[in-house]
């Protein structure tokens, strides 16, 4: 489990907000929890290898 400790705060219009929060609320989601999912794909697919290799998790050349 990744560690909660840093806050990023963004702006965003109302009604996106909004919008984002009723499907998220549709899912039984978190906005929280699609934010931190967007992040990690886009880590994933823009990281270099030495960035992926820091992320939380991520596997070690020895494993």
């Amino acid at each position: 489990m990744e560690s909660r400790t840093a806050r990023l705060t963004i702006l965003i219009d109302p009604r996106k907000k909004a919008l984002l929060e009723e499907i998220c609320a549709a899912r039984d989601l978190t906005p929280s929890q699609v934010v931190r999912q967007l992040i990690r794909d886009y880590i994933q697919a823009q990281g270099t290898p030495e960035q992926l290799a820091r992320m939380p998790g991520a596997k070690s050349e020895a494993d």
